[in-house]
């Protein structure tokens, strides 16, 4: 995946966004728009430019010129690596989607994956894997002769799961994530998947987790069926979810992350003929000083 292309390639250009983000870093939110916006009248096919002026119009409440610039930044980028569209779902100027754009996901952790492990567990106090572990010891189940990480990221629950698992896999759609799990030496195999199309045909697992993942994915349909594929009779699947505390199945946040609901959890254990284990609430991070609630979930399939 290409990154996100972060200048305009025009000198002039830049300089002028340059200074517009000094201006919105000071407060001056409607002084950084009308400054971005003469910058890209100069590069007037710079993406990420249309984007970002739509983030600063935002916050100096313009909403309707916001939206106009994701709207042109989509049509510059119609993989949607910036995110727009989901900038526009939040705004009410789209339709909600289940599911974000797989583009917007692989280019977020590729750019991210050099500080993913020292932001994560350094500043936001990420806790997934050490309560997923646990969830997973409490069954009593101690060793798994295969195990799966889905959205395995940098390894941070590989490490957890290794001395566990006999033979451990992982699958992850950022291929920069991929280089650095590479690097623990604790998986036994790493493949490029996003989990939105994951069609397995590979070995069945009696373990299957999802750490921290599925908030990048809105509806979990699709990945339950494919966990069903790879998870063997008596094989147990363990995951987390931001919480929602409202009504409905899920829903699309601020942070462009999704929460999903304990009934919509629930529901969706029923109709895969899983069996839940354990549903604990639990912080599972913090966001912006804020303590961020998950649900940490253990099923099981029938034997």
């Amino acid at each position: 995946m290409t990154l996100l292309q972060l200048s305009s390639n025009d000198l002039l250009a830049d300089r002028r966004a340059d200074y517009a983000e000094m201006l919105f870093g000071s407060g001056e939110h409607a002084a950084a728009a009308e400054l971005m916006l003469g910058a890209l009248e100069i590069a007037p096919k710079w993406a990420m430019g249309w984007f970002r002026l739509g983030e600063m119009q935002e916050a100096a409440g313009a909403l309707d010129a916001a939206a106009e610039a994701w709207r042109m930044s989509l049509k510059l980028e119609p993989a949607d690596r910036p995110g727009a569209a989901l900038k526009l779902q939040l705004i009410g100027a789209a339709p909600a989607s289940e599911s974000p754009p797989s583009a917007f996901v692989e280019t977020l952790f590729d750019q991210y994956a050099d500080k993913f492990d020292h932001a994560l567990v350094e500043t936001l106090h990420y806790r997934v894997p050490e309560l997923l572990t646990a969830a997973i010891a409490a069954t009593g189940r101690t060793h798994f002769d295969h195990a799966i990480d889905l959205g395995c990221g940098t390894g941070l629950m590989g490490v957890k799961l290794r001395s566990a698992a006999k033979r451990l896999d992982g699958y992850d759609i950022s291929a920069e994530m991929l280089r650095k799990a590479r690097d623990k030496g604790v998986y036994d195999r790493l493949e490029k998947a996003d989990l939105q199309e994951l069609e397995f045909a590979g070995e069945a697992a009696d373990l299957v987790t999802a750490a921290d993942v599925f908030m990048y994915l809105g509806g979990l349909d699709r990945v339950f069926a494919s966990v069903m594929k790879m998870l063997a009779p008596g094989g147990l699947f363990a995951f987390s979810v931001e919480r929602f505390a409202g009504e409905g199945a899920f829903e699309l946040q601020a942070s462009r992350r999704y929460a999903h609901s304990e009934a919509y959890v629930h529901g969706l254990i029923a109709a895969a003929g899983l069996r839940l284990v354990s549903l604990e609430r639990a912080v599972i991070r913090q966001d912006r000083r804020e303590p961020v609630e998950g649900l940490i979930v253990v099923t099981e399939r029938a034997a």
